[in-house]
């Protein structure tokens, strides 16, 4: 399917990425562990999570990047080279926590002393130089981000709060305690994290649904029917429009990918660095967007949008049918090389509309503008910024986070996702790249300091073969691509944002959204 588009490589980053390639490549492919292949292979679902859950199933990091709140502008493409950085040093320390589970079976303290040892070792020197980028430009590094260095090993539980790894003071973030990741959760159980075949072929199991069971599970799937209606985990950005307030819309019509434009880079959070997003995204709208794409390139670009005013990127993670098909990255870093396997399936709707604020006018987005809402991480980060949200054409008063859907017959898989909508008047970007945005408050109005903008929502819509669930086993289920050690749990969905529009679309849109009309 279609192409990876992206601008020509140096040689010198032709080098590093064949050198990255070569560490996670085993095979045809990375090798992944079946951290559900255990004595309770034939029992039920809850008992294998039950066992599965004191194995180490995937490596938890503090997320350094959501951390920074204050660096230079001067310094800022520095530091998000080393942000990126560091998100490569976990995904080559994952790749050797599953491909070498015998390893691990025959010695308890191996996980600590081969993987995640020399991975802090890297993050130390990481950490070292985000500092130095930052006293470079005359600013002030923070104080000990040493502290973020080490991380532990995880079970495959979801997480179940917003501080997974992220603990604000930094000393229950990730392996600080006096065993750095050999605590309850962190190291060897009796059987070294191998279930009862989980050390004899490396994780190449018949029925890993082609990624060595890298997931997802029978347990991230739940039947629509059994979602309560009104009910959702998450409520962030899920206020609908009240009855004062700004209650107009504006529909930007730009496709569904039908230019093939896919590529494993952000040029959000990791400007400049190649397959800085470790999976692959689909994009409309702005048609020249990768990780070398500057704001006049984005300006310049050919646009997918009906409107030929709005040149915004809208992008966000492929989904895929793990049936097996070898797509065109199959072999490629942010695709089948680092677990996203199976068929790209593109949505059949894509609806990208801005809607207005319960409580207010809205006020116009300034260009150039970058909003995230959801975290790529959340599995291992918490769940404080998950914001996306899966239903079925015909249910969609059922919303769910952290599960996908099973729908019935002649209905469709839905993902939402409805982005920050206050903006803090000065910004169109931030160190984190979340401060200089903000979810409305409760009663639907901005935090103090914050304005409201016109609030982006999409809704994709995918004609999905229903995932076969038995005895504890999917079979050909449906995932969102993500970082290999997120192990494509639903609650890693996100979607990304960079508004492009000439002044008098913009203009237009926060005119209709005041008036109370609906335009496109």
């Amino acid at each position: 399917m279609g192409r990876n588009t992206r601008k020509r490589r140096s040689p010198l980053a032709t080098k590093v990425i064949a050198g990255a390639a070569a560490l996670a490549v085993g095979g045809g492919g990375l090798v992944w562990a079946n951290f559900y292949a255990s004595a309770h292979e034939s029992g039920p679902s809850h008992n294998r999570t039950r066992s599965a859950g004191a194995q180490v199933a995937t490596i938890q990091c503090p997320d350094v990047g959501q951390k920074l709140r204050k660096v230079p502008r001067g310094a800022r493409a520095g530091v998000d080279r080393e942000l990126a950085q560091l998100d490569k040093q976990i995904t080559e320390a994952y790749a050797r926590l599953a491909s070498t589970r015998q390893a691990q079976a025959g010695d308890a303290s191996y996980v600590q002393n081969a993987i995640l040892g020399p991975l802090k070792s890297k993050r130390t020197a990481a950490l070292d130089r985000i500092g130095t980028n930052i006293r470079r430009v005359g600013g002030n590094a923070p104080q000990g981000l040493d502290r973020f260095a080490g991380c532990r090993g995880m079970g495959v539980d979801q997480p179940n709060d917003g501080n997974a790894g992220n603990g604000q003071d930094g000393q229950n973030d990730g392996g600080q305690g006096e065993d750095d990741g050999q605590g309850q959760n962190g190291g060897q159980g009796q059987d070294g994290g191998q279930g009862q075949d989980g050390g004899q072929d490396g994780g190449q199991n018949q029925g890993d649904n082609g990624n060595g069971a890298a997931g997802p599970f029978a347990e991230d799937f739940v039947d629509i029917n059994d979602v309560q209606p009104g009910s959702r985990d998450l409520e962030n950005g899920f206020a609908a429009n009240g009855d004062g307030g700004s209650q107009g819309s504006f529909t930007a019509v730009c496709g569904v990918n039908e230019n093939n434009l896919f590529n494993s880079d952000n040029l959000i959070v990791a400007p400049g660095v190649d397959n800085g997003a470790h999976h692959t995204h689909d994009y409309v709208g702005n048609q020249d967007n990768d990780a070398f794409s500057s704001d006049e390139d984005l300006a310049n670009a050919e646009t997918s949008c009906q409107n030929q005013g709005d040149k915004s990127t809208y992008y966000w993670p492929v989904l895929r049918l793990q049936d097996g098909t070898q797509e065109f990255d199959a072999g490629d870093l942010g695709g089948g090389a680092e677990g996203n396997v199976g068929k790209i399936l593109k949505a059949s709707e894509a609806e990208i509309k801005f809607v207005g604020n319960q409580r207010s006018d809205v006020v116009a987005m300034p260009k150039f503008l970058r909003i995230i809402t959801g975290d790529a991480k959340a599995f291992t980060n918490g769940v404080a910024n998950a914001n996306s949200s899966f239903s079925c054409t015909g249910f969609e008063d059922r919303q769910v986070t952290d599960k996908y859907v099973l729908c019935p017959e002649g209905s469709q898989v839905v993902r939402t996702s409805n982005f920050q909508s206050c903006w803090d008047g000065q910004n169109i970007d931030s160190a984190n790249h979340r401060d200089h945005v903000a979810f409305v408050q409760q009663d639907g109005s901005c935090p103090n300091g914050f304005q409201a903008i016109p609030q982006l929502q999409v809704r994709l819509v995918y004609d999905v073969p229903a995932p076969t669930v038995e005895n504890g086993q999917v079979q050909n289920p449906y995932a969102v691509d993500g970082f290999p050690e997120q192990l494509h749990k639903p609650i890693t969905d996100h979607n990304d944002f960079i508004n492009v529009m000439d002044e008098n679309l913009m203009n237009e849109v926060v005119d209709c959204i005041n008036s109370g009309e609906d335009c496109q």
